[in-house]
């Protein structure tokens, strides 16, 4: 039975244009894990409530959280069908390039690779940042909130996580597979932990009643109330993201085709109802002194509320689980990477598209996502503002690149055949919606925290760093004589078709670029031996 769907597998990855590299221990289960996983839904939730509580307090929390995650669900809807389609690490650009006109296809399939490798490395710097001040806010609730962590410190101590989640992410793929196993237990069970165990444990005079969680609004910006409240969907958004994120791993997946769009559709809905609960949970027993938790020495708004209703040794021992939960999106950038030097797409796209031979894992990929993270987080030196760029930047390149793919299975003329998961003559409204939610998303989030930008402390630094990477990737597809423009030619072949069992090539869309030895990045066709290291 298995080795049948590893041999499917193959054929449906052959007819994609590549030949098997990964081992595919990926099972259905540990495809949802992974992509629950990066969700990570307690720790995301704690890491952006700074982002909920000024832009309206508890109704943010609660309302802002279910409208958006009612357009979460159409973009997961959209993006599983593409999955179910076209089961590769590519992804993303790997779509772009197929169901695009002819004209724009290559530029747009550079740009999408570029942004998505973004979006990912974001991630990176926004978890692994994330996780860092939640051990400085377990080191401040030990010592009495007497230790306050300056800025330095506690990029010391992401530096260390990253490294961290690099050496995990280099391990075997079966090694990877199992730990999500993990992961959805210690995600669940942390749920279980704030659903059933903070109602009993916060004290009377920090729980509210229900109209104070469902009604009261309270901001601390001046934005009208209305924008304030859509700048308040930058928690439910960061955390609910990764929409493609067991796409890059569709390669490693047994069953591909369903395992892939099961795993996305079951991870966003499962984390929007759940982060939905846990919210209302938070508003019922945060008490109704906003200011003083956002201002506690702590530093972090989920820290304090846990300490108010557990006290000084239940919230650290919640808190270190919590902390264990906080999961790298290493393993999602390193593959995103991996698929894109494959295609000769990065710099140095020979180094990066190797496999270590006794791990079979893209090793080089995976430290330079890591290192590029971390120089993403120096952001944080900016000043406090400059750190949400961490996280708005993760969104915003995520939806850049999924958008793009989305439209063009409809506008870009190409033939579009549904894998096993298809919405039917739904497909196209589900997508219009999903689409203009995003670009709508995307446009919110480079404003800045306040109307009033007094100095570059308040300013939105996700429109320099995104504007900057667009702005650089266009440069060097346009560069002359050496750009992308001149080599690139999209998605290449790494097996070679058999028109008979695998369909003709025009009608898979298959690229199979011939260009002239020795150009920057160019990978055409390399033998095993080649691959690994």
């Amino acid at each position: 039975m298995i080795a049948s769907e590893l041999k499917a597998d193959e054929a449906v990855l052959a007819s994609l244009g590549y030949k098997q590299e990964f081992k595919r221990d990926f099972r259905a289960i540990e495809i949802f894990g992974l992509s629950f996983s990066v969700i990570g839904l307690v720790p995301s939730i704690a890491s952006v409530l700074v982002y909920a509580v000024p832009y309206g307090g508890p109704f943010a929390m609660v309302w802002g959280w279910a409208i958006t995650s009612v357009f979460l669900v159409f973009v997961a809807l959209a993006i599983a069908e593409l999955g179910s389609s076209m089961p590769t690490s590519g992804g993303v650009y790997y779509w772009t390039y197929h169901l695009s006109s002819p004209r724009y296809r290559t530029v747009l399939a550079w740009l999408v690779g570029y942004v998505n490798t973004l979006s990912y490395i974001a991630g990176i710097a926004g978890v692994d940042w994330s996780c860092a001040v939640e051990i400085m806010a377990a080191v401040s609730i030990g010592s009495n909130q007497t230790f306050s962590a300056t800025t330095a410190q506690t990029y010391g101590l992401f530096i260390a996580i990253v490294v961290l989640h690099c050496t995990l992410v280099s391990m075997s793929t079966k090694f990877l597979a199992r730990l999500q196993s993990f992961g959805v237990f210690l995600n669940i069970a942390l749920v279980l932990i704030f659903i059933i165990g903070i109602p009993i444990a916060t004290p009377v005079e920090f729980k509210n009643p229900a109209s104070y969680a469902f009604g009261h609004f309270e901001t601390f910006f001046d934005w009208p109330n209305g924008f304030a409240l859509i700048l308040s969907f930058l928690a439910p958004l960061w955390t609910v993201s990764g929409f493609d994120a067991t796409v890059h791993v569709s390669e490693e997946a047994r069953n591909a085709k369903t395992a892939v769009p099961w795993g996305i559709l079951c991870s966003i809905i499962t984390g929007c109802v759940l982060g939905w609960i846990v919210n209302v949970v938070l508003a019922l027993n945060m008490g109704t002194d906003l200011a003083g938790i956002l201002s506690s020495p702590i530093e972090q708004p989920m820290a304090t509320i846990l300490l108010n209703s557990f006290g000084k040794s239940g919230t650290l021992v919640i808190w270190s689980f919590l902390i264990l939960g906080q999961s790298g999106k290493v393993i999602i950038s390193s593959r995103q990477n991996f698929a894109f030097s494959r295609d000769g797409a990065f710099p140095f796209s020979t180094n990066l598209y190797r496999l270590n031979k006794s791990m079979t894992s893209p090793v080089y990929s995976v430290w330079v996502a890591g290192f590029m993270g971390a120089l993403l987080g120096l952001l944080v030196f900016a000043g406090r503002t400059a750190s949400t760029a961490l996280f708005s930047l993760a969104v915003i390149g995520q939806y850049t690149s999924i958008s793009i793919p989305i439209a063009a299975r409809f506008f870009g003329g190409q033939n579009f055949k549904p894998g096993p998961f298809t919405l039917g003559r739904l497909s196209l409204p589900v997508a219009a919606v999903a689409i203009a939610w995003m670009i709508f998303m995307l446009i919110v989030l480079l404003f800045p925290a306040s109307s009033t930008v007094s100095g570059a402390g308040d300013m939105n630094y996700s429109v320099v760093v995104y504007g900057g990477i667009v702005s650089l990737a266009l440069a060097y597809f346009y560069f002359p004589k050496y750009g992308g423009a001149h080599w690139f030619r999209g998605p290449v072949t790494t097996v070679m078709i058999d028109s008979g069992n695998y369909g003709k090539e025009h009608e898979l869309g298959i690229s199979t670029p011939t260009g002239s030895a020795g150009v920057p990045g160019e990978i055409e066709s390399l033998q095993e031996d080649q691959l690994l290291i």
